[in-house]
Parts: structure tokens; C-alpha cells; sequence
């Protein structure tokens, strides 16, 4: 792989097969995507939300993503990015720097806003977990490997039941609830390893999950990592989803608050006027760096 090439997406025409290049922030290049049965359009690029810069893939595009880094032994982390892990970001430059260290993915209206405000467009299509993960475990074509860490207990046995019966092609190699202290990170990512899944969903929430997968990088034997927040809640049923009209008109956000009122405060009644105090901030910079 070339290096010292800066950040961007490159793609490239080999043999007919639209590759697509993430340019890492530090440096390394890293080949995640081999879109040869997806249309050249839907690996055009990416949108820069702050220091963070998001891929904009339809679901099968981000599909192929995953296959593809899968059937090529190429070790990808992905991290999900909505309006709380964007305000996230804007306030702590670290986990800022965490997320850089992975493919980024847009979930829900918060990205689709910002990237409204910013750059006059869209993603195009809202690649949430909670309907992604599903989506490609239905439609990957490949048999894989799955180990699950994070949610409480008894979510967790009950998520974990829900894909053997639901994506009966798949194995799931092991599992873990996310109770457990940092002291025993070293003990899990043994086991981890040595279960060599194709597939390691982290189910902690964010910043959490991508720290967690991050910090333990070098330690994971995993192909592909992904952070899925609340997925094992709700394929357990321990959460409900929206009524799909809400989920259509990016409301999804409304009803987890009126379900969770007390846990869901800072995030969303607290935390959507300063997400859009930040972009307004972003906004405000772009148009003088354009003077």
C-alpha cells in the first residue's frame, strides 16, 4: 500500500472493479471496498462533518464494504455516527481522533442535517445499525463467524438467541456482556482471538464501544469490528423500535425519548441544541475560510 498520502477517498478502476481507498488520518491506506457488483456511483465519496469525514454508501454499497473486507482477511473497524457521537467528537478531540482511526458510517437525521447545513446535500440512505446489522447478515452471501460483546446479560442471551434463529447461516462463536472492568479487557480479547470471528459486534454504546475497540486493536484477532449501541436491546425486544412513519420522518429520536425519558434527557433535550450550536460553529467557519 502507498503511504503519506493525506486523507481522502480514492477510487480506482482495477480490472473493472471500483475499488474504494480509505486514506487513513495517519497515514496508512487501508482497502475496504471492492464495489465490483455496485453501481461506480455509490462509492463517490465522502462528506466532512467537522474533523470527521463520513462515507456516503448506499446499504448494499456498505454491504460490499463489509463482504468484501471479510472475504480478503482485511482487518476494518466501523464506527456508526449520529447527532450524540458527532457532539461527542466537537467537545473531545480524543475520541475525535478515535473515530479517524475508523471507517465511518452515517446514522440517522442528526448526520443527515449536518450534512444538509454544511455541504447542501445528503447521505444517501441512512445506514443506522440497528437496520444495517440485520440487512447484512440477510444479505452478505457468506457464512460467517460472530461474536457479541456488550448489553446487559440477559439482552445479550436473548439477542444472541434471536440471530441464531433468525440468520440460522451464521455462527456465533462467543459472547459477552458489557459488564465486565477494564481489568479483564486483556482476559476477553484473549478469548476473542482466539475464536478468530469474522464479525465482532460491540454493543456498548457510544464513546464507549469505539474506544474500546480502538485501545484493543492490536490485541483483537477479529476480521471486522463494528459498533452497534443499542442493537442487542432491541433484537431482544428489551427496546421497541419507532412505528416506521416516525423512523421515515427521522423521528426515532421523539420515541426513544418518550420510552426513556430519564436516561435519554442529556442526550437528546440537552444535547440536539448543542449539536446544532456546533454546526451553526462549523457553518460560521466555512463561509470565512470561503471569503
Amino acid at each position: 500500500m502507498r503511504r503519506g498520502i493525506g486523507c481522502g477517498y480514492i477510487a480506482a478502476n482495477i480490472k473493472h472493479a471500483h475499488t474504494l481507498l480509505i486514506a487513513r488520518k495517519d497515514g496508512r491506506d487501508q482497502m475496504v471496498h471492492d464495489c465490483a457488483d455496485t453501481a461506480p456511483e455509490a462509492c463517490a465519496g465522502r462528506l466532512a462533518i467537522g474533523s470527521l469525514d463520513i462515507l456516503c454508501l448506499k446499504r448494499e454499497a456498505a454491504i460490499g464494504l463489509i463482504r468484501s473486507a471479510i472475504s480478503r482477511g482485511l482487518k476494518t473497524d466501523i464506527a456508526i455516527c449520529n447527532a450524540h457521537t458527532l457532539v461527542t467528537a466537537f467537545e473531545d478531540p480524543d475520541y475525535a481522533q478515535t473515530l479517524n482511526k475508523m471507517v465511518l458510517l452515517n446514522d440517522g437525521i442528526g448526520a443527515d442535517l449536518a450534512a444538509r447545513f454544511l455541504h447542501g446535500t445528503r447521505f444517501p440512505e441512512n445506514l443506522n445499525g440497528t437496520d444495517l446489522i440485520p440487512a447484512l447478515l440477510e444479505e452478505i452471501g457468506l457464512p460467517l463467524r460472530i461474536y457479541l460483546l456488550g448489553a446487559a446479560p440477559a439482552a445479550l442471551a436473548e439477542a444472541r438467541a434471536a440471530i441464531g434463529e433468525r440468520f440460522p447461516d451464521h455462527r456465533i462463536v462467543g459472547s459477552c456482556d458489557g459488564y465486565f472492568s477494564s481489568t479483564e479487557s486483556d482476559r476477553i480479547c484473549a478469548e476473542i482471538s482466539a475464536l478468530r470471528p469474522d464479525l465482532l459486534l460491540v454493543a456498548m454504546g457510544n464513546p464507549k464501544q469505539e474506544r474500546f475497540i480502538v485501545q484493543n486493536r492490536p490485541f483483537l484477532d477479529a476480521t471486522v469490528t463494528i459498533g452497534v449501541g443499542a442493537l442487542f436491546d432491541f433484537l431482544s425486544g428489551k427496546a421497541v423500535r419507532a412505528p416506521g412513519w416516525m423512523r421515515i420522518w427521522g423521528l426515532e429520536w421523539l420515541f426513544r425519548l418518550s420510552r426513556e425519558p430519564r436516561r435519554l434527557f442529556g442526550r437528546y433535550v440537552i444535547g440536539i441544541p448543542k449539536f446544532f450550536f456546533h454546526i451553526a460553529r462549523l457553518k460560521r467557519a466555512q463561509r470565512r475560510r470561503t471569503r
